[in-house]
C-alpha cells in the first residue's frame, strides 16, 4: 500500500516563503515520478509541478516557474516543494501524488496524499 504523507503547510504573507515536504512509504519511491497539484477554494485540482524518478527532470506550471521548485531525497523517501514569491493566488490545498508515467495529468497519477493546506494573505 504506498502512503504519501504531506506537511509543511500554513499561513504566510505575500512575498514569504514555505517548503512543503511529502513522505512516501510502501513503494520503491525512485521508480516513481513525483508530482505536486493543488485545489483552491471552489476551483478544480490543478497541476503544480513533476519531477522525475532520478530527480534529472522537472516540469512546471507557468503560474509557478521561477518561484516553485520541487526536489526530492530518493534515500529519505522524501519529495519537497520550495516556494517563493508566494501570492495570495497561491492559496489552496496542496497534494502530492505517485506515477509511472511522466505527467502533468492527474489522472495519470495512481496515489494520493491527503493534502496540506496554504493560506497567503495579501
Amino acid at each position: 500500500q504506498v502512503q504519501l504523507v504531506e506537511s509543511g503547510g500554513g499561513l504566510v504573507q505575500a512575498g514569504g516563503s514555505l517548503r512543503l515536504s511529502c513522505a512516501a512509504s510502501g513503494h520503491t519511491f525512485s521508480t516513481n515520478v513525483m508530482g505536486w497539484f493543488r485545489q483552491a477554494p471552489g476551483k478544480e485540482q490543478d497541476f503544480v509541478a513533476a519531477i522525475s524518478g532520478s530527480g534529472e527532470w522537472t516540469l512546471y506550471a507557468d503560474s509557478v516557474k521561477g518561484r516553485f521548485t520541487i526536489s526530492r531525497d530518493n534515500a529519505k523517501n522524501t519529495l519537497y516543494l520550495q516556494m517563493n514569491s508566494l501570492k495570495p493566488e497561491d492559496t489552496a490545498d496542496y497534494y502530492c501524488a505517485a506515477s509511472k508515467a511522466y505527467s502533468s495529468r492527474r489522472w495519470q497519477y495512481d496515489y494520493w496524499g491527503q493534502g496540506t493546506q496554504v493560506t497567503v494573505s495579501s
